[in-house]
Formats: structure tokens, C-alpha cells, sequence
């Protein structure tokens, strides 16, 4: 069957890459347990073998895997990036996303038949920016940030004839991506470099009273009542007090969910359809991939798309969603 979009999904660890191919993956994404990609946490990622092995379990199936190297380096220290970018290349990978100018030139000097693709951490959203990385780096897709609305990412596409990759599902954050400091302001280490923000050994929580209060570093992020859910306590989704009242300062809990603009975006051109959630479980996984599988299969059969948003709901964050920049309502 022709595919619809190019379905991208979350591998944070092997278990999960597997549920996500045997779940109709198009291509799974991943990264490296260090400070090269922007999901560094306890548990997470691969090690050189288990890329390996991915690829290989990947690959007899059909679907392509990216290794993400889409972390800064610091002055003085490239050698965990390069290594990341060959050990990808040596493992068999069909892409790697980047980030950093630096490393995008290694890649392209380096390892010329390797795909290369702009993480949304470089956060390129003109035909300027994009032609400049396509031109000078050989840059074969562009990941765009969250902050553009679909007549927006259609002129783009337009007007560079790039691979656009979209998000489709999953968490949201308020801050332009590979720009926010508030993690390492608050913890000395960013997601920007560290590949981690609110890093595990920073969070706690105290029971105050009848509440659960919820703490990055010295921070109070949050604090909630008996039976009350809450979200992991990053900063930006934080609950301070406003004039005496709590309130979410920057956003509230809640979950992108693009499946009713399916068609929109395919008019768009985009190229594929991005699932965040590598800190996420495999069940979690397994089930948003699935019900995007279904959707694009009907979609690319002329079918009508088949009720999958309500069991969506379910699992995403808040239990809420919404379309965020996609459709703009404040304009």
C-alpha cells in the first residue's frame, strides 16, 4: 500500500523500538546513553550493540531508524558527537539528526552517503535558514518547530522544496527548541547541551499537609491534591502562584494530537509525521503508533479516518490536547 505520510516514531530503549516497528513504524528514532541526544535520562537510549541489533531487527522489517545527535557540544569537547555520528554510520543507520553546524559539517565530510537531517533543536523556521543547511550541508530533511501554523509550514515547503518532518503527537513545550535555559538555570544542566531538562536526581517530592509538592532542585514546581494529577515537574509547566492564585504560568499539561488535520498537512507536502515520547512506556508507544498506522493506511485507501482520537485522549499528557501553532487561534 502507498504510504499516506512517512509515520516517525520513538525508540527510547530496544523494547521500545521493537513495539514501535512491529506497530507499523515507517522509521524509528533514537539516540546514543550520553549528552549527544536531547533525551540523556537514566534508562533511556543505546549502546553501540543494541543500535546494532535495532537496526538489524528494524531493517528485515522494512523500517529505516535515525540516531539523533541533536545536542551542542561544548568548546574543546566534540569527541562524544563524532564518535556518536560514526558509530551511527557504522551501525547501519539511514539518517542522522543534527543540530550543531559543526557536526553537520563532520557528517558531511565524513560520511557523505549518510542522510542527513535538521533536528528541530536548530529551530529553522525561514526559507533562508533552511536553504542555507540544505546548500552548505547537504541537509536531506528539516524537522520544523512547533511554532508554525499549517499555511505556514505549506509556504515553506513551497518555497524551499524541502523534506518537511512535523510533529504530530505527544508533549509540547512553550520555549523555542534548543533555545530554553530554565533547566540549567535551575539545575546546572540544559537540554541543550546536557541533553536533559529537569534531570531525574533534581526532582522530588515532599507530602506538605493533604498535598504532594513537587520540587526541581530547590524550585517548587508544583503542588496538588489527593487523587489530583500532575505532570512531570519541568519548568515550563510548572503551577505558580499568580496574584495569589496557582495557575500554569507558561502552559498547562497537554498533548499535541494533529490526527484530524491528516489531510491539511499531506495537502501541506509534508513528507512525515513525527510521535514524540522516548521517555514514554511501551504500551504508550505501542498504542499512538498503532492508531496513526490505522489512520494513515485508510487515509492512503481513499477511506475515511477511523475513530482513533478518543482512545488517543487516554494517554496524552493531561489527559487534554490540542492543535497547538498548527491552527492559530489568537489570530
Amino acid at each position: 500500500m502507498t504510504r499516506y505520510l512517512e509515520l516517525v516514531c520513538p525508540a527510547g530503549t530496544p523494547a521500545a523500538l521493537r513495539v514501535a516497528v512491529d506497530a507499523g513504524a515507517d522509521s524509528v528514532y533514537c539516540g546514543f546513553q550520553d549528552c549527544t541526544n536531547a533525551r540523556n535520562y537514566p534508562g533511556l537510549n543505546f549502546d553501540r550493540d543494541e543500535l546494532r541489533a535495532g537496526v538489524a531487527y528494524a531493517h528485515a522489517r522494512g523500517c529505516r531508524v535515525f540516531v539523533a545527535v541533536n545536542t551542542f557540544p561544548r568548546a574543546g569537547d566534540l569527541g562524544p558527537w563524532q564518535r556518536a555520528i560514526d558509530d551511527a554510520a557504522g551501525a547501519g543507520a539511514d539518517a542522522v539528526i543534527l543540530a550543531d553546524l559543526g557536526m553537520l559539517d563532520y557528517a558531511a565530510r565524513h560520511h557523505p552517503r549518510l542522510r542527513r537531517h535538521l533536528s528541530v533543536q536548530a529551530a529553522a523556521a525561514s526559507p533562508f535558514a533552511i536553504r542555507f543547511y540544505v546548500e552548505t550541508f547537504g541537509v536531506s530533511r528539516v524537522v520544523l518547530p512547533r511554532v508554525l501554523a499549517v499555511a505556514e509550514v505549506a509556504a515553506l515547503i513551497g518555497e524551499t522544496g524541502v523534506e518537511a518532518e512535523v510533529f504530530a503527537f505527544g508533549s509540547l513545550g512553550t520555549m523555542v527548541e534548543g533555545r530554553c535555559y530554565l533547566s540549567s538555570y535551575m539545575t546546572g544542566r540544559s537540554p541543550s547541551c546536557d541533553g536533559v531538562c529537569a534531570p531525574a536526581e533534581h526532582v522530588s517530592y515532599r507530602e506538605e499537609g493533604d498535598q504532594l509538592a513537587s520540587y526541581l532542585g530547590s524550585v517548587l514546581m508544583n503542588r496538588v491534591d489527593a487523587g489530583e494529577g500532575a505532570a512531570y515537574p519541568t519548568p515550563c509547566k510548572g503551577r505558580f502562584l499568580v496574584r495569589g492564585e496557582p495557575r500554569y504560568l507558561f502552559e498547562e499539561p497537554t498533548a499535541l494530537n494533529v490526527m484530524p488535520l491528516l489531510a491539511e498537512l499531506k495537502a501541506a507536502g509534508v513528507t512525515a509525521l513525527k510521535i514524540e515520547g522516548r521517555q514514554r512506556s511501551r504500551a504508550y508507544v505501542g498504542a499512538v503508533v498503532a492508531a496513526f498506522r490505522r489512520s494513515l493506511d485508510a487515509l492512503a485507501a481513499g477511506a475515511a479516518l477511523p475513530a482513533e482520537a478518543a482512545a488517543l485522549r487516554e494517554i496524552a499528557e493531561g489527559g487534554r490536547e490540542t492543535f497547538g501553532a498548527y491552527q492559530k487561534g489568537w489570530r
